[in-house]
Parts: structure tokens; C-alpha cells; sequence
């Protein structure tokens, strides 16, 4: 479950920092009501590197009282807002910016696990998972010229708690204190910088411009 829900208003350029904060228990213990051992379908669209849910999470999600939301259609995901805005339509644009998690199993729920993958070994996807947190932050600009691009866009994922909450630490206070439209101006007037570039270099680009850790993303959450 994240912890704390309320919106504590920082002074900010355009986004508000939330009191959301990453829950440091990796591990689900509680064990599902239930003696048949899931079906293939309870394990489709296995996420293997994000923070997607298949049902058999949900479920454990539910019986170990851990919230969970919609995210994009079929998808489910352990999240809650790491920065908000106001609504705009123009200027800097926050498209998302969420904390992400994603548990592990131990105890009672990992014997009961360990019991059904014997019949369903599709149940070790599950079994072999390790807990993962992740922030996100994706900043778009758009104006009445037509001009629209990315700004920021950052990932970072990890399998270590302390060092991911370290880097949320880190950038609370970077994230609240820009001017997103400055700095938005400022990039565009330099775009032939990097508007070339591939993705991965692109982000580079703008880490550098902003100071920041390099993305890390797509880490398999597989032991």
C-alpha cells in the first residue's frame, strides 16, 4: 500500500509535489482463499520488465490490502501521483508522474505458490519475481505554433528500496523548483541540439541539460 494520499501543496513554477510516498515493504505474505491452482489466464500478459499487474497479482494485491489502480485500459499497476498540475493546455504540459511498485511473495503466500506451480509451473513468472519501485516523470510542451515535444521524460527503476527512494529524495526538490516553461523555451531554441538523435540519446541530452541521473528503465524484475 503507498502510504499517505494527501496533496501537500509546494511552491512551485507549475507542479505540486504530493506527500505519496513509496511503501519499503517488497513482499506480499498473505495467502488467497482458494485451493485450485490458477489458470494460464490468471498469468496472461506477464509485464517481465514494468509494473503492470496480471490477475493472479490483483488478487494478492486485494487479500494483502494493497491498493491498485487502472492504467491504460486492461492494464493494473501499483501507483499514486508523485507530482500534479493544474489542468493546461498549453506551455508545459504534464503528461504523467507516478510512483510505481511491484512485489515479491514470501511466507505463507510463497508456499502456497510454491504448491500450485507444481501443477501450474506458468506460477514460477510469479514466484521468481523481485521487488521492484519506480519513478516517472514526463513533461510535454506544446504552443499555438504548433511547436510539441517532449521535455522530460524520466524513468528510473530498481530493485533496492533505499537507493530508489535515495533518488526520489534527490530529485523532489529539483522537479519542484523549475520553471518548466523556461526551461522548455530554452530547449527548443535548441533543437537542432538534439532533435536528431535517437531516443536514448535524446534522453542523455536532456538529463545532461537538466543535471540529472541518467534514466534506467526495462529492468527485468525476474531473479
Amino acid at each position: 500500500m503507498f502510504m499517505k494520499e494527501n496533496i501537500v501543496l509546494v511552491s512551485t513554477n507549475y507542479l505540486d509535489l504530493t506527500d505519496n510516498q513509496f511503501n519499503p515493504q517488497g513482499y506480499w505474505e498473505q495467502p488467497l482463499d482458494m485451493s485450485s491452482p490458477p489458470q494460464a489466464r490468471d498469468l496472461a500478459l506477464f509485464d517481465q520488465n514494468g509494473y503492470d499487474l496480471t490477475d493472479l497479482e490483483q488478487r494478492y494485491a486485494k487479500v494483502n490490502k494493497t491498493s491498485f489502480h487502472a492504467h491504460r485500459e486492461h492494464r493494473h499497476a501499483l501507483k499514486a501521483p508523485w507530482f500534479t498540475q493544474p489542468d493546461r493546455v498549453e506551455g508545459a504540459v504534464l503528461n504523467h508522474s507516478l510512483l510505481f511498485e511491484r512485489k515479491g511473495y514470501k511466507g505463507e503466500a510463497l508456499e502456497q505458490l510454491e504448491r500450485w506451480a507444481r501443477a501450474n509451473p506458468l506460477i514460477y513468472k510469479i514466484i521468481k519475481m523481485r521487488p521492484k519501485w519506480g519513478l516517472d516523470l514526463s513533461m510535454d510542451y506544446v504552443d499555438r505554433e504548433g511547436n510539441v515535444f517532449e521535455v522530460l521524460h524520466w524513468e528510473y527503476d530498481g530493485f533496492d528500496y533505499e537507493e530508489v527512494e535515495a533518488r526520489k529524495q534527490q530529485l523532489d526538490p529539483v522537479f519542484s523548483s523549475i520553471d518548466w516553461d523556461d526551461a522548455a523555451a530554452s530547449i527548443l531554441r535548441q533543437k537542432d541540439q538534439w532533435h536528431h538523435l535517437d531516443f536514448f540519446a535524446q534522453s542523455d541530452w536532456k538529463c545532461n541539460y537538466f543535471g540529472i541521473v541518467k534514466e534506467r528503465f526495462k529492468m527485468v524484475i525476474w531473479k
